[in-house]
């Protein structure tokens, strides 16, 4: 077993990423080689669910810009 340690940000910003996998509404898409791959990102995303509550929230998407901001802000230019 394998114990990460996110912030609230990282947190968050990864979920709706996970959230939206296989999606392509924005040109995003997130590639997998192997369906093993696809299914480690699942259970990845069912364990952010799990102890998330900002996606039920009215104010998620004001609560995903500001943290998506502040990550972005913190993690320099790629």
């Amino acid at each position: 077993m394998v114990t990460l340690q996110l912030t609230d940000d990282e947190a968050l910003v990864l979920f709706d990423l996970l959230a939206e996998y296989g999606e392509a509404y924005d040109g995003r898409v997130l590639g997998v080689r192997h369906a093993a791959e696809r299914n480690a990102l699942w259970a990845l995303s069912a364990h952010l669910e799990k102890v998330l509550v900002s996606p039920l929230r009215p104010e998620y998407a004001e609560r995903l810009e500001a943290s998506r901001q502040r990550l972005q802000n913190s993690g320099g230019s790629w």
